[in-house]
């Protein structure tokens, strides 16, 4: 293409020097073109020319025998000056017009190609270039790449609904702050306390039946919380009792008596059972055995709201209303029966934690949220005992779970926003809202394949969301891991 536009260049240079010949002839032309023939005699062969500097005197009449100068023969149109290399280009191209485009550039030395590409374009076009079949690219082009962004290289972020996809409603559902009435299983069944009942509903066919009702009135539920099999729930009661009941087969298997007040939180840990109860204190129960009270802790002065196992199973993580947050190590066998001492107690807090999320990617990280005289969620390193980061999110926090498809934080709030919070982790920076709840959030939970939570709130709604969809390239990635774990196990059968 550059060449296609040299040549035009050269023949637009040479249409200046054409005779206008559309118009009428200029005067001076036309006296010129008179004496054409007087000019023709004196310079044919066989006379010689009249010399310029004859010393002929001049006639009386003035311009007579005088000849016209160029530029007053001319006078009527300009004529611009000519380099002496454009006159070269010229020459060259009306000598070899005639002749394929690829000659006429192999003809000319690569000096004079330059020099003429310089003197018309102001620029050698062999520079200019910016694609090029061999060698490194030209500074321009380097410029050009780094300060473009195309499209394609723009990252999307993933769109999440500001809607919930399904909405249940929880009739007399108790509006405490202290309380844990909800919990949702590996098998995908959705656990809630309304009241002194207990209320199953599987959140793939969307079926409810009740589980169990307390048998005086006066009571009600606390606390609910799953095994990791999705087979047991534990129940808490206002009664000071852990009832451990077989949802499949809506058996109660047995109820353990040892605190002295209402049990407002649960944690499974394997076969072991860990409650808080108003009191403040923490019960261990073996599950197994008939002897099922094996150990009591008692780091608390007020009672314990809050009480997560890590998901390695060495450490146990309580808050409570006097604003502790205390890490508290798996009990060896040969010390059971023995109260122990906590391996971290943090008084960073200014208001009750109840929520509480250990990090499933990395297992020594804990995440605690503070209610209204706090409302920051603070992340601490156990092994070292410190706080890594804190954020004041302006509101109470009743509930946070960690979200692995996208590496977030999820939180729950109450006074003054009511709402749901995705945090990007660690940066902290907001990802996206889910308002919809008319009263505080109370809890929330997260689907067996991590991809939803759900929430329920003093609203008396619980309020299912998809915000963590995995992506499709991993999801294809773990579909072939298990499609391959499955050929290979087959095989290994046969």
């Amino acid at each position: 293409m550059a060449q296609f536009g040299f040549e035009n260049d050269i023949h637009n240079i040479l249409k200046l020097d054409v005779p206008n010949l559309s118009g009428p002839t200029a005067r001076l032309q036309r006296k010129a073109s008179s004496s054409s023939k007087s000019v023709l005699t004196a310079l044919s062969p066989g006379k010689p020319a009249t010399s310029s500097s004859s010393s002929k005197t001049p006639g009386k009449t003035p311009g007579r025998n005088k000849k016209p100068s160029p530029s007053k023969m001319w006078g009527d149109r300009y004529i611009p000056s000519r380099h002496s290399k454009q006159m070269d280009v010229a020459s060259f191209l009306l000598s070899k017009e005639n002749e394929p485009l690829e000659t006429l550039y192999t003809a000319a030395t690569s000096e004079n190609q330059k020099a003429w590409s310089v003197s018309l374009n102001g620029y050698n076009i062999e520079e200019a270039k910016i694609l090029h079949h061999g060698g490194k690219p030209t500074h321009a082009a380097e410029v050009l790449y780094s300060q473009v962004t195309t499209p394609a290289s723009v990252k999307k972020t993933r769109y999440i609904s500001s809607t919930p996809y399904r909405i249940l409603d929880a009739p007399e559902l108790r509006n405490d702050f202290y309380l844990n009435l909800f919990d949702w299983s590996s098998q995908n069944v959705l656990a809630v306390a309304l009241h002194d009942s207990v209320y199953l509903s599987d959140a793939t066919e969307g079926g409810v039946y009740l589980l169990m009702k307390m048998e005086h009135e006066e009571g009600y539920i606390c606390s609910l919380s799953w095994t990791k099999d999705g087979n047991y729930l534990a129940i808490g009661t206002s009664n000071h009792k852990v009832q451990v009941w077989d949802v499949y087969n809506e058996k109660h298997l047995r109820s353990m008596i040892s605190h002295t007040s209402r049990v407002g939180s649960l944690s499974w840990n394997d076969h072991l059972l860990s409650s808080g109860s108003r009191s403040g204190h923490i019960h261990h129960h073996d599950v197994r055995v008939s002897e099922h009270h094996i150990a009591t802790l008692t780091g608390h002065s007020q009672e314990v709201c809050g009480l997560q196992w890590s998901s390695d199973g060495r450490y146990l993580a309580s808050g409570s209303n006097d604003n502790l947050v205390c890490i508290w190590p798996r009990m060896q066998e040969s010390s059971l029966g023995n109260s122990t001492q906590s391996v971290h107690c943090f008084n960073d807090h200014q208001g009750a934690v109840k929520a509480l999320a250990w990090c499933p990617w990395q297992p020594n990280i804990l995440a605690s949220g503070g209610g209204t005289n706090d409302r920051h969620i603070r992340i601490w390193n156990v092994n070292s005992g410190s706080c890594i980061s804190s954020l004041d999110t302006q509101s109470q926090i009743s509930s946070l779970v960690f979200a692995p498809n996208h590496k977030e934080l999820v939180s729950a709030h109450g006074f003054v926003h009511d709402n749901v919070v995705i945090w990007k982790y660690p940066s902290f920076t907001r990802v996206a809202e889910l308002n919809g709840h008319e009263n505080r959030v109370l809890s929330l939970s997260l689907s067996p394949d991590c991809s939803a939570v759900a929430t329920v709130a003093a609203d008396e709604t619980i309020r299912l969301w998809k915000c963590f969809e995995v992506d499709p390239v991993e999801k294809k990635a773990k579909e072939r891991m298990i499609k391959s774990t499955c050929s290979v196990s087959h095989q290994s059968i046969r």
